[in-house]
């Protein structure tokens, strides 16, 4: 151990707090230009929609290679708006995967249709490709596949099978903002429209509730525009049923001082995830703890470890001060809403599996390197005791 080591070691015997996620770290850095865009809204006292909502949805179609944005009331409505425009309903099937957080097959259920899940790729934890393009049948109306984690799914398979059929492609990017794939395209820009979230902890987080929808279909964009209020053209005019999907102001307004700063944020995520590595491989956990593959335009939404005895690593972690999640525990198989559908255990072994080791550690961009070094000490005490 070098003497510039020396320090390091000796701090993180001490116990620290680190949270899984400080967004009181990062307010601080921008506490001033957040204030200055609410102190606007509350000025221009124009609360719903937009002004500040058209800009922001000009903003991010941009950043994600998409002609249009709709601003929608969360991540959840984006998905859920976005199926009703492709007219989802009774009848239909929607394939997807079976591991993800449960809005991705919730909003199918909420339409009538039905969810039709397949398992996952156990390197990327993404949807496998080759099952969905199997899984499409006659009544197949839409395929979502999930950027899970911050890492893009495969999706040239699924487009390919579904433009052959006339089936909709929309990707659940909620976790995903500025994400690329390995053609270098953005997240939400491959399919017919993709999801957005700006929950508070996603990379490009609100204060509260919010979420877009982004395409490159004139005529999606247009129905995504009238559905949102209540299906209303004009106002008080409705032809169809919607919702009452609409965007803050206020949200809208934050979210566009934070999506000015989001890739820098995501620079510093991708450089505390090449430090896991480097910490893992130095404190000699390689055979123990497997680490997300590290590819170009992740952006680490979550930084997410396979380990054994996950649930008691959580709580060793825990009282160590250093805060986790798992993301997820049940798939959508398993779970009681879903029974009728008639899935068993055993059905989608790598999600089960997933689901069984899988477990989130700080990445947020404002994590110290010392921070990262007592996770990783923390971890490998568990194993050596």
């Amino acid at each position: 151990m070098t003497a510039s080591e020396a320090p390091m070691k000796a701090d993180i015997q001490t116990k620290m707090e680190v949270p899984l996620l400080d967004l009181n770290a990062q307010f601080r850095t921008i506490e001033d230009e957040v204030r200055a865009a609410i102190d606007g809204v509350l000025e221009s006292q124009h609360f719903i929609m937009g002004p500040e909502v058209k800009a922001l949805e000009g903003e991010i179609a941009a950043y994600s290679d998409a002609k249009f944005g709709v601003g929608v009331s969360s991540g959840t409505d984006a998905l859920l708006v976005a199926l009703m425009a492709a007219g989802v309903g009774p009848g239909d099937e929607v394939i997807t995967t079976t591991y993800s957080f449960f809005a991705t097959a919730g909003v199918v259920s909420r339409l009538g249709a039905t969810p039709v899940f397949v398992d996952i790729d156990p390197a990327t934890f993404n949807m496998d490709p080759e099952q969905a393009v199997d899984a499409i049948n006659d009544r197949t109306r839409a395929i979502i596949p999930v950027h899970l984690y911050g890492r893009c799914a495969a999706m040239d398979p699924v487009i390919d099978a579904a433009m052959d059929r006339g089936i909709l492609v929309l990707e659940d990017a909620a976790q995903a903002i500025g994400a690329r794939d390995a053609a270098g395209r953005r997240a939400g820009s491959v399919g017919d429209m993709g999801a957005f979230s700006f929950f508070p902890s996603k990379n490009l987080g609100g204060f509260g509730d919010g979420g877009m929808v982004v395409t490159s279909d004139e005529a999606l964009h247009e129905k995504l525009r009238i559905l949102r209020v209540h299906g209303a053209k004009p106002k008080y005019y409705h032809h169809v049923v919607g919702g009452n999907f609409r965007l803050d102001a206020l949200q809208a307004a934050i979210l566009r001082v934070k999506l000015r700063h989001l890739d820098r944020w995501t620079e510093a995520r991708r450089a505390n995830a090449d430090l896991y590595r480097e910490l893992f491989a130095g404190a000699g956990l390689q055979d123990v703890v497997t680490l997300p593959t590290d590819v170009p335009g992740h952006i680490y939404n979550q930084f997410v470890i396979r380990v054994p005895r996950r649930d008691e690593l959580a709580e060793h972690l825990s009282r160590s001060g250093v805060g986790s999640a798992v993301y997820y525990p049940v798939p959508f198989h398993l779970q009681g809403c879903f029974k009728e559908l008639g899935y068993a255990e055993g059905d989608f072994p790598h999600a089960e599996k997933a689901a069984r080791e899988v477990l989130a550690v700080p990445i947020y961009p404002e994590l110290t390197r010392e921070q990262q070094a007592y996770v990783v000490e923390r971890i490998g005490e568990f194993y050596r005791s």
